[in-house]
């Protein structure tokens, strides 16, 4: 059977989740990318500075093309921000710098989830593609030991997932702190600021609730909550 009805019962919480986080995270960003921060700094100009007040001075700063494709490379010590961010003076591309910036003083304190999760990377990419051929395996051939098989690959995603919240939390905290410390936003610009990053939060949260159901519904196909088993 290559469909199953079930599955739906399982998705579609998990899609809605996901669906209003995006479109929260993207209406939130695009609200407060129309706000110029009073300080007038670029997101590449806030992240320096938070960064320098934290004695941070060997993470280079770089510029990357797409839409919020801003990230943190622990690997070279590189912070990339989109191009909506990089040059931009508003008080969402400043949220988003310094939440990048966050990660990078992660990195400097060495904040154990943050390695925890660069650890499981190649663990992750591994199991989750491996578990998606052991898990049609196991549907075509109606094995529930296959399907148990394939879930406990996927549960490294899962893991993935729970372990990212922390981290993305708490560089967000740190950013919420250090850009007003710094003068790069006033205390009212900084609740305008945070929206910005407490939506994106919700997008790690949708997809960790996500992969959770996805998880749940492979153990329910594996016969362990009382669900189809086929061996």
């Amino acid at each position: 059977m290559f469909f199953d009805p079930v599955y739906l019962l399982f998705m579609i919480p998990g899609l809605i989740i996901a669906g209003i986080a995006s479109m929260l995270t993207k209406s939130t960003f695009e609200k407060y990318s129309h706000v110029r921060a009073r300080s007038g700094m670029t997101g590449a100009q806030a992240a320096a500075k938070m960064l320098a007040s934290a004695g941070i001075r060997n993470v280079r700063i770089e510029a990357v093309n797409g839409f919020l494709t801003d990230h943190y490379d622990p690997s070279c010590r590189t912070l990339r921000l989109s191009e909506s961010v990089y040059a931009s003076t508003s008080l969402s591309a400043i949220g988003v710098a310094c939440h990048e910036a966050g990660h990078a003083i992660q990195d400097a304190a060495e904040y154990k989830p943050m390695y925890l999760r660069s650890a499981l990377v190649p663990v992750t990419n591994f199991a989750s593609t491996f578990s998606y051929l052991v898990l049609i395996a196991g549907f075509i051939f109606q094995s529930s030991g296959l399907v148990l098989f394939g879930a406990i690959l996927f549960s490294a995603a899962v893991l993935f997932a729970i372990v990212t919240l922390p981290v993305e939390w708490d560089a967000s905290s740190r950013a919420k702190k250090l850009m007003v410390r710094c003068g790069i936003v006033s205390a009212s610009e900084q609740e305008q600021a945070g929206q910005v990053l407490n939506a994106a939060f919700m997008t790690y949260l949708a997809a960790a609730i996500s992969s959770l159901l996805t998880l749940i519904y492979y153990l329910f196909r594996a016969g362990v909550f009382g669900g189809r088993s086929d061996d």
